[in-house]
């Protein structure tokens, strides 16, 4: 597996909505600013995360981002997962394409391998959350002020 640049834009611009001390909208200006992340490329994103819920957003002046969820709540998985990061480590460890795709699943001793790995990478993710990150992380700064 391999986190593409939108993944870890995606966790960036994420973990910025959640370390940020205030309760209004932060503008997608502030966050690409904030992280050095083009503003096209994070409005591409954030349009996928919304879509999963964990952010919303407010139009009109003063509008932006927010996290709809608490910190504690969100996992890195759902993050990569909601910016379309592919989480299987091959084809045949996709439930979707490898058990339907590959005519060798049902026998093939390798494809329970790459099952399994991948298992266990995605409950990895799973186990981390924001909150977790920023308590690791307890000097982060404020990147974008009140």
């Amino acid at each position: 597996m391999r986190v593409t640049t939108k993944g870890r834009y995606a966790l960036r611009a994420v973990l910025t909505l959640a370390a940020a001390k205030h309760d209004h909208p932060i503008s997608i200006r502030q966050i690409a600013e904030a992280e050095d992340l083009s503003p096209e490329f994070l409005e591409q994103i954030f349009f996928k995360l919304k879509k999963t819920g964990m952010i919303v957003s407010t139009r009109g002046p003063g509008g932006g981002f927010q996290l709809n969820r608490d910190p504690e709540e969100i996992t890195l998985l759902e993050i990569l997962e909601g910016a379309g990061e592919v989480t299987d480590l091959t084809p045949c460890s996709n439930e979707e394409i490898g058990e339907m795709g590959c005519e060798r699943t049902p026998d093939c001793l390798a494809h329970k391998v790459w099952k399994n790995s991948a298992a266990q990478v995605k409950n990895v993710f799973a186990g981390i959350t924001l909150g977790s990150i920023i308590a690791g992380n307890g000097n982060i700064k404020e990147l974008i002020p009140g």
